[in-house]
This record gives structure tokens, sequence and C-alpha cells, in this order.
């Protein structure tokens, strides 16, 4: 496929958001879910002192570790909170394998790393929007692999309603110029 110039796969940096709105570890869960609401985010990364990705908080993180224990939000630091370690991917990464991580861990958020460094995030629903593009390029990708193959001398049958009969028939041939059926076929055969 790339000797003809097309892409054969879809790769994490394609669908990834950047730049990824981070939180000191220190910072109060009140204040995550202020940034989280105010940047209209599902998900925060939270940084240590040298500004190394150390964990997420999420949606559900505020839920279950603040709210439904009752706990003020001020009193608890992101770093109490947040889900650790942050899990991460490459940006040269299939899409594919986003999803197959995504599944086998039941998460829905990736931390998108390149050398070392937070470049982005994935999440499921960047996967869920490029599924019909990637169905697509699989369906393009094997047309194309199944012309190339083809041998010119093969004939493929074709459906449709016959030259000679009019019957539909799922099994066309061209002969003498006519697409006819197998029974046409048989008759054409014999008047030679």
């Amino acid at each position: 496929m790339s000797e003809i110039g097309l892409r054969t796969k879809m790769v994490v940096k394609d669908v990834m958001t950047s730049p990824v709105i981070t939180m000191d570890e220190d910072a109060t869960s009140d204040t995550a879910a202020l940034s989280m609401d105010t940047n209209d985010l599902g998900c925060i990364i939270v940084t240590n002192k040298n500004g190394k990705s150390i964990g997420i908080i999420t949606e559900r993180d505020l839920v279950v570790r603040v709210l439904a224990k009752n706990v003020k939000p001020d009193t608890l630091k992101a770093k109490e909170i947040m889900t650790t370690p942050l899990v991460t991917i490459e940006p040269d990464e299939p899409i594919t394998e986003a999803a197959r991580r995504m599944s086998r861990l039941d998460i829905r958020r990736l931390g998108v790393m390149y050398k070392g460094n937070l470049v982005g995030i994935v999440t499921s629903k960047d996967v869920l929007g490029v599924m019909p593009e990637l169905i697509e390029m699989i369906q393009e990708r094997s047309l194309i692999e199944d012309a190339a193959h083809l041998d010119e001398t093969e004939e493929v049958p074709l459906s449709g309603y016959c030259d000679r009969c009019n019957a539909y028939s799922e099994n066309l041939k061209e002969r003498n110029g006519q697409n006819i059926c197998d029974e046409c076929r048989v008759e054409f055969e014999q008047e030679k």
C-alpha cells in the first residue's frame, strides 16, 4: 500500500488531544473539579514538582473518592484522589493498539508520551470517533489487495439480469459482449 502513497494505519497522534491540561499534585480536589469544568474535560493529569506526569483524576475519581465519602473537596489533595500510575502510549502506535490497551485495562484514557514527556491524551471517545474511517481504510485496502491478486484472465462473476433470458443470476459471465447466466451460457456453447 505504501508504494501507491496510502497510509495503511491510523496512529494515536492523528486523534489525540494536545496540549494536555495538568495540575500540581498538591492542588486540592475542588481545584481539579473547577479546572475540569472550566476546560470542559472529563479528566486532568496530575504532575509532580518536576512537571512529570504521575497520575490522572477523572470524573469517576471525584465521585468515588470525594463525593461518595462526603469529604470536603478543599481538604483532599490531587495526589490523594488520583489514579496512578498514568497508563501511557506512544504517539506512533496504531489506534487499534490504543483501543486494545484501554479495553484490556478497563480504562477510557491514555496519556500520550514522546521521549519521556506528556504530549497528549487519547480517549475511548477519540477512538470511536475514527472507527468509520478505520473501517473505510480496511475496506479500501482489501479492495486494492484483491484487485492486485486477480489474474487478468480470471473471469469474475457478476450479479444481475441475464442479457439473453432476463432471469436474475448471481453468476453472470461475459460472452460475446453479453452478460449471461449459466443456463444461457450452456446454450451459447452448444450453438457454436
